[in-house]
């Protein structure tokens, strides 16, 4: 099923016109569960992968134990939670029987753990250009694949990424069984399987990007369109509801939040970098409800165990996870952010 992005509540652009000319194309992919094969664009999904070209492995983390959880029992865990918070009980009863609690208790419960070999990486996003034409991509290929270590990396609290482009057609003995961690640092790296459903929108930059003197004269028109002394005022923010879309998506702009912007280049090479990819847990919240899709709007259910948390990820402390690429070449190394 496509997904809707709602209109957005005010075309922006007519009480201040320079934002026109800051206007980008992102790609929502909104993802939802199911069953993706190598062939899908997915989160979470099997890729598309040469049964000849070594799978690759994290080697910061190349020993015989690992201390973590095991990926099958994160898995067990979150279908037991997620039966258990819609089955009907008694007031006053345990959520969790004895057993289901200790299997929940085991999934986060990090202690060393044995792994074979330095870590296999873990499939993120596969996006194909079928399903995407607009999927930055260097020439020849049709294809987007993210990896990342199951672990955080260093002081950045992040996965380490890896990018891999290449041209479906090329594929013609792919790789039937990859290998995978029997061990992760923790459940928020490990991403349910999902379907995408893209959708192009415009966005424009958040208000940390904007000139100083603009993003005054935003903040004060946000005053006037939200008096703090009326009732049933229905607010309108431009960070929240005018400006970057939350969720996983390709290209737009940053979604700058606790941190000014900040510069950053290309390590290679030192020129531009521009987003790639979000990588975000939770397509809405309370603040970003104005993004939920037409489609999902019957959805009122616990919000962690609906369509907005399809994915299962958490980046720091729900943030999200951007990769940039270098604007000169695809074959530099990417730069990672969290906001």
């Amino acid at each position: 099923m496509a997904r809707t992005t709602p209109p957005r509540p005010l075309d922006v652009t007519v009480p201040f016109p320079e934002l026109a000319a800051l206007a980008r194309s992102a790609v929502r992919l909104h993802p939802r569960p199911g069953l993706p094969t190598a062939r899908d664009s997915s989160v979470g999904g099997p890729l598309l992968w040469p049964a000849g070209e070594p799978w690759p492995t994290c080697p910061d983390h190349d020993a015989p134990m690992h201390r973590g959880v095991a990926p099958d029992d994160v898995r067990r865990r979150r279908r037991i939670l997620a039966d258990a918070w819609t089955r009907p009980r008694a007031e006053g009863a345990d959520l969790l029987t004895p057993d289901e609690r200790e299997i929940v208790d085991r999934a986060v419960d990090d202690r060393p753990l044995p792994q074979d070999g330095p870590v296999p990486l873990i499939p993120v996003v596969q996006v194909y250009a079928a399903d995407v034409p607009a999927l930055p991509r260097p020439a020849g290929t049709d294809l987007l694949q993210v990896l990342w270590c199951p672990f955080d990396h260093d002081e950045d609290y992040l996965p380490a990424v890896e990018l891999r482009w290449r041209s479906s057609a090329d594929v013609t003995d792919p790789l039937a069984a990859p290998p995978a961690p029997s061990v992760i640092g923790s459940d928020t790296y490990l991403p349910e399987p999902c379907l995408l459903h893209p959708e192009t929108v415009t966005e424009y930059p958040a208000p940390h990007e904007l000139p100083e003197e603009l993003a005054d004269r935003i903040e004060a028109w946000e005053d006037e369109q939200n008096p703090d002394d009326e009732d049933d005022v229905e607010t309108v923010d431009y960070q929240y509801d005018l400006s970057v879309a939350p969720g996983c998506k390709l290209g737009g702009h940053a979604p700058w939040s606790f941190s000014d912007p900040f510069p950053m280049a290309c390590p290679e090479c030192g020129s531009d970098v521009r987003p790639l990819l979000t990588v975000d847990g939770t397509e809405w919240d309370g603040g970003t409800g104005s993004w939920r899709p037409l489609e999902d709007a019957g959805y009122d259910g616990l919000h962690f165990l609906g369509p907005a948390c399809s994915t299962r990820l958490t980046i720091g402390r729900s943030y999200n996870l951007q990769v940039y690429v270098c604007v000169a070449s695809y074959d530099h190394p990417h730069v990672q952010n969290m906001q």
